[in-house]
C-alpha cells in the first residue's frame, strides 16, 4: 500500500485499519483503493466504508425486517450533521444482532462503525460534504425497501421500474458520491454536467451485473430475488423457486434479460470513465478495473447464465483479472479503453494476449460498489 493520507486530524491507526478492511470486504473494491493515489484512495476508502455498513445491515436475513429498517434509521441520523446520534449509540444497537461466532470482514466493519466515523469525521469538511448527501440517500433508499417487504421477510422486487429503483439507491447513490469527490472544484461545467448526466448509470451497470450473477446467494443466503417478479412470470417461475432444478431455463432467460439490461448501461459508463477528471490522486485505472471485469463477467452471463443458479455461480478466472489489472497498470489510456473494452466482451483477455494459456483456479469476483 503506499503511503496513506497524511492530515492531522486523522489517526493513523484508524486510518490503516480502515484500509485493511477495504480488503477483507471486497477484492475488486481494494483493487480500486490501491491503484488510486492520496488523498483520493482513503477519500473513498472511507466513502465506500460509510456505505458499506448500511448494505451488510440491509442484507441481513437473520435480522427481522423492522429492525432493520430501525437500524438503518438509527445509522442515519448518525451522519446526519444536524442530529445528535452518535455512531456509539447504533454500535450498541447492532450489538445484540452480530451473527454468533468469528465474525466475516463485513460486520467486523459494522461492529466497529464509531471507528469507522471518527476516521470519516476527521476528513477535510468539503469531502464530508461530498459523501454525506448521497450515504444518507443510499441508507434511507435500504430502509425503504426493507419495509417494503416487511411482511416477505426478503426483497421480492416486482418489476423492471422497481429493480431500477433499488439498483439506484444501492449503487447510483455511490456513482454521485464518486462524482462528488472528483469535482470539488477545478472542473469545467461542461465536463461536470456529463460526469453526472452518466454517473449513476455507472453505478447501475455494476449493481445489475451483481444482480445478475448473484442469484443463488442472493437467495440462499440472504432471503432476497431481485429478478422482478413480473418477468419471472412470464417464465412461469414463482419467485420462490428461482433456483429450483425444474426452473433453470426459465429462470436463466429471466438472468439473460438482467444481463441484458445491464449491458444496455456500458456506453453510458464509458463515457463516465472518458470524462473522469485526474486529479487529487484520481486515476483512470481505479474505475477502469471494475468497468472491464463487469464487461468480462456480462460475457461470461449472457454466454451461460445458469450458471447464476446454482452453488457454481458465475466466475471470471484469475487469470483475467490478473491480465487486466496488469494491462492497466502499464496502460490506462482513455483512447485504449474503448478496445479493451471490446477485446474483453468477445473473449477472457489473457487468452488474447496470451493465446493458449491454460486456466488458473476460477474465483469469484465482485464487481459492484
Amino acid at each position: 500500500m503506499s503511503q496513506l493520507y497524511d492530515h492531522p486530524r486523522v489517526d493513523e491507526a484508524d486510518l490503516a485499519w480502515c484500509h485493511e478492511s477495504v480488503q477483507g470486504v471486497s477484492r475488486t473494491f481494494a483493487l480500486t483503493v490501491d491503484v488510486l493515489e492520496e488523498p483520493m484512495s482513503s477519500y473513498i476508502c472511507l466513502g465506500y466504508l460509510v456505505c458499506r455498513i448500511a448494505d451488510t445491515v440491509e442484507d441481513a436475513s437473520h435480522i427481522d425486517p423492522s429492525t432493520q429498517a430501525d437500524l438503518l434509521n438509527t445509522y442515519d441520523a448518525v451522519l446526519d450533521p444536524a442530529a445528535d446520534t452518535d455512531a456509539k449509540e447504533f454500535a450498541a444497537a447492532t450489538n445484540p444482532y452480530l451473527p454468533a461466532g468469528e465474525l466475516t470482514a463485513d460486520w467486523e466493519v459494522v461492529q466497529h462503525a464509531p471507528r469507522v466515523l471518527r476516521t470519516f469525521k476527521a476528513l477535510p469538511e468539503p469531502v464530508q460534504r461530498a459523501v454525506v448527501p448521497p450515504a444518507r440517500e443510499l441508507v434511507q433508499g435500504m430502509a425503504a425497501f426493507v419495509e417494503r417487504y416487511a411482511e416477505t421477510g426478503g426483497l421480492r422486487i416486482q418489476t423492471r421500474q422497481e429493480l431500477e429503483e433499488y439498483c439506484y439507491y444501492a449503487a447510483g447513490t455511490v456513482g454521485n458520491l464518486i462524482t462528488n469527490l472528483l469535482t470539488r472544484g477545478g472542473v469545467t461545467t461542461e465536463r461536470r454536467q456529463q460526469l453526472y448526466d452518466t454517473a449513476e448509470e455507472f453505478g447501475l451497470l455494476l449493481q445489475l451485473v451483481n444482480v445478475s450473477k448473484d442469484v443463488y446467494d442472493d437467495y440462499t443466503d440472504e432471503d432476497n430475488v431481485y429478478l422482478p417478479a413480473e418477468w419471472l412470470s412470464a417464465e412461469d417461475v414463482p419467485q420462490e423457486s428461482v433456483v429450483d432444478p425444474e426452473n433453470k431455463q426459465g429462470a436463466a432467460a429471466v438472468v439473460q434479460r438482467t444481463a441484458s439490461l445491464a449491458n444496455s448501461f456500458l456506453d453510458d459508463a464509458e463515457t463516465y470513465l472518458q470524462a473522469l477528471p485526474i486529479r487529487d490522486g484520481n486515476t483512470l485505472e481505479a474505475w477502469a478495473i471494475p468497468f472491464l471485469l463487469a464487461v468480462g463477467t456480462l460475457r461470461e452471463l449472457l454466454a451461460r447464465p445458469e450458471d447464476a443458479l446454482s452453488e457454481a455461480g458465475v466466475k471470471i478466472s484469475r487469470e483475467e483479472v490478473i491480465a487486466v489489472v496488469s494491462e492497466l497498470s502499464k496502460n490506462a489510456e482513455r483512447e485504449t479503453l474503448g478496445e479493451l473494452r471490446s477485446r474483453i466482451s468477445e473473449e477472457p483477455y489473457h487468452r488474447s494476449v496470451n493465446p493458449g494459456s491454460g486456466e488458473w483456479p476460477r474465483i469469484f469476483v465482485w464487481v459492484g460498489f
